[in-house]
């Protein structure tokens, strides 16, 4: 009886011990690469110039995370496996509502300097869904012992895209205007001295890494609008706006007044108007980026069986582009670790947001929403919401939760001209502190993985 017992007890031991080790190890490679990147683009060596890390995010962009997507979600997908994945992008809302929430509480404890209150919250939100957790998964699965079992990659790099879509239509939307600069802090500053900074930024060589590091070729998707308090002029009603830049805009009783009665009838209401004005004004066009593009493309080919008897399978016709693609796809990884260590080299800008209101989002965001989105998994399990006995399934949704903001916001900022010091400095920190964050919840999903 006591040698059982005591056999059994070190089989716990070495399988926790095992458990820890496995959800280590994924993180020292991503790490090590990090660390390779680093190295590379440190100011003191510049081995390699920060025009080539530069190439290499457009890389990223265009082509090896495209090439991934397209690969692993169109051989995953089907109308069958669409019809269980559907808490995916479900996730993806509740942890951002959730977030939204906790980047109030921070905004009330915090109090960060007024005019960046919506900057506080949006950077508490969103989260990376995208190239971080692509990496960890794919980190996870290349281990001989991984605990996902057979398809582990394929099925990670599925469900991390599966999601990536509606993360994309909140940041091209909501937070697009959620980081618009506020009319009151723009206003402090003269238009002449606006045109000045924006001008230095546009030529200046030393651009953050992080503005280009998800979105390159940020700066030709700038509008006439996009550095102005562009909602805010409208629903305050600016003449000199409306007179100018909207004459369809009226926004005076006067023009209403001398129109008939019947025209008065059917005219557009002046609050759907400048919804409408507002509407126009987002970057909707932007949501059909490389990534998205790919990820549409494998579901409707993954759902049509005829177009996915020609793309996938040893007997495809065409399965020698997707080979080719394969091998395209397995360089984002090392290339997105490589360019973030790039990003962290160039250390954290100034920053006026403060260090109180800097370590409230860090917390709420690596330490408080992992807890929480534990709570709601485990929620969504009770209530059946889950692919049964899918623990990959599992892992992704509770990695949703557990990653830094995404890089993406930092160049959402040099977009609209708002806090980019302040998101280049709160990135890289939140950065350093997911590598002992990330680790260990981890470790905890891990452990609560292996009671499945």
């Amino acid at each position: 009886m006591s040698g059982s017992f005591v056999g059994l007890l070190h089989n716990r031991v070495n399988s926790s011990e095992q458990n820890v080790l496995s959800a280590i190890l994924p993180l020292l490679k991503l790490l090590s690469l990090t660390v390779i990147g680093l190295i590379l683009a440190h100011p003191r060596q510049q081995m390699i110039p920060r025009a080539t890390f530069r190439l290499l995010s457009k890389l990223v962009f265009a082509l090896f995370l495209p090439c991934l997507i397209f690969t692993e979600l169109g051989e995953s997908v089907n109308w069958h496996n669409i019809s269980h994945w559907w808490f995916i992008p479900v996730n993806v809302l509740v942890s951002t509502v959730i977030g939204f929430f906790l980047g109030c509480l921070v905004v009330i404890i915090c109090r960060p300097p007024p005019e960046l209150n919506r900057f506080t919250i949006v950077m508490t939100a969103f989260g990376n869904s995208g190239n971080l957790s692509l990496a960890i998964v794919s980190s996870v699965c290349h281990s001989n012992n991984s605990p996902f079992g057979a398809h582990c990659h394929s099925r990670g790099v599925a469900y991390v895209s599966f999601a990536q879509w509606v993360s994309v239509i909140l940041v091209y939307t909501l937070v697009y205007h959620m980081m618009e600069p506020p009319l009151e802090y723009y206003e402090v500053v003269e238009e002449g001295e606006i045109m000045e900074e924006e001008l230095a930024v546009n030529n200046d060589v030393s651009r953050p890494l992080l503005v280009e590091a998800e979105w390159p070729g940020i700066e030709d998707k700038e509008t006439e609008h996009s550095k102005t308090p562009f909602i805010a002029r409208i629903f305050n009603g600016i003449t000199s706006l409306s007179q100018t830049n909207f004459p369809e805009l009226d926004l005076s009783a006067d023009g209403a007044s001398n129109s008939p009665r019947a025209l008065r009838c059917l005219a557009e209401p002046r609050v759907v108007r400048r919804i409408r004005i507002v509407a126009e004004q987002t970057p909707i066009q932007h949501i059909l980026q490389p990534p998205t593009i790919a990820s549409l493309l494998a579901i409707i080919i993954g759902t049509v069986p005829q177009l996915k008897a020609f793309f996938f399978g040893s007997d495809a016709p065409l399965s020698f582009i997707t080979d080719s693609l394969e091998i395209l796809g397995g360089a984002m990884v090392p290339s997105v670790m490589l360019v973030l260590g790039g990003m962290l080299a160039e250390g954290p800008n100034d920053s006026t947001l403060g260090c109180r209101t800097t370590i409230g989002i860090i917390v709420a965001r690596l330490v408080v929403l992992p807890l929480i989105g534990i709570g709601i998994v485990a929620l969504a399990d009770k209530l059946h919401f889950l692919v049964e006995g899918d623990s990959m399934f599992i892992f992704v949704l509770l990695l949703q939760y557990s990653t830094p903001s995404a890089i993406l916001l930092g160049a959402i900022a040099s977009l609209r001209g708002y806090a980019v010091k302040e998101a280049s400095a709160l990135l890289f920190w939140q950065h350093i502190f997911a590598l002992f964050s990330l680790s260990l919840y981890i470790v905890v999903y891990f452990k609560l993985l292996s009671y499945i």
